[in-house]
């Protein structure tokens, strides 16, 4: 799923104009002030037809529209296995590539514009497909679920890495790790090593993704997802794939601990 931010005056009229430009199922999430109500909430984007579905969040950034209560980061998850696009509007301290509106403040600002009518439509859904897509476990399961070869797969093995706080009692915590990926190689070499695994007998489909970026310490870092007709060679599969993509794929990380922060390719 693709994720792209609005912030500045027009963000949410701007994100609805951007979702008739978007090929493929679209989430708005607005940012609400406090005391919203909830026909607020679950009527942002409603009368716009290019927008499958739409939330809203509270200024605490708690769940303010109807279903089950989930900060932000919970509802992005949530959405990543349903839709191809979330938009979010007036979300400026979320860690995700956003376009500034009228000199509006954000913490990862990609784009910038004096008004929304100044914004070349275009050019900005070409910006939104380009971002790195937010991908969780659960949204690599649902899609090889979906895929044709699933008639004839009996398993589905996964492999989720994260960030561990320590390997030994006497470490120094880990808060968090920073990875850097060499554009283009490294979607070859991943391409490359999906491609081999899945000429294997027995081997339907296999899907990976290695988060870039700063995450914080417990978060999930990499996803192997293997559609196999038995578990056997879905098992074997798993394991062949994350070993390949850690020895291959150049993906360069930075630890920061309690005490220091260095390049590990460095040591």
């Amino acid at each position: 799923m693709q994720v792209f931010g609005i912030v500045g005056a027009g963000a949410t009229t701007l994100c609805e104009r951007l979702a008739s430009e978007l090929d493929g199922r679209v989430a708005t999430v607005e940012s609400l002030p406090d005391g919203a109500t909830e026909r607020e909430a679950t009527g942002v984007g409603s009368e716009t037809k290019a927008v499958a579905a739409a939330y809203g969040l509270g200024a605490d950034g708690n769940w303010v529209g109807t279903g089950d209560s989930r900060n932000f980061d919970d509802l992005l998850d949530s959405l990543a296995s349903r839709y191809d696009y979330a938009l979010l509007a007036g979300f400026a301290d979320a860690n995700v590539p956003t376009l500034a509106l009228g000199g509006a403040g954000a913490t990862t600002v990609v784009m910038e514009a004096e008004a929304a009518s100044a914004v070349d439509i275009g050019g900005l859904a070409a910006e939104v497909e380009s971002v790195e897509p937010h991908v969780t476990l659960e949204s690599l399961v649902e899609q090889v679920k979906d895929d044709p070869l699933a008639d004839y797969a009996g398993a589905i093995a996964t492999f989720t890495g994260r960030v561990r706080a320590k390997e030994n009692e006497s470490d120094d915590r880990t808060v968090s790790l920073e990875f850097e990926k060499y554009d283009g190689v490294a979607e070859r070499k991943m391409r490359a090593i999906t491609d081999e695994l899945e000429a294997r007998d027995g081997v339907q489909r296999v899907l990976m993704h290695h988060r870039v970026g700063v995450i914080e310490g417990g978060a999930d870092i990499v996803f192997v997802v293997v559609l196999a007709g038995h578990r056997k060679e879905a098992f074997r599969t798993v394991e062949d794939g994350i070993n390949r993509l850690k020895s291959a794929v150049p993906i360069f990380k930075k630890e920061t601990t309690t005490e220091e922060e260095f390049w590990v390719h460095d040591r």
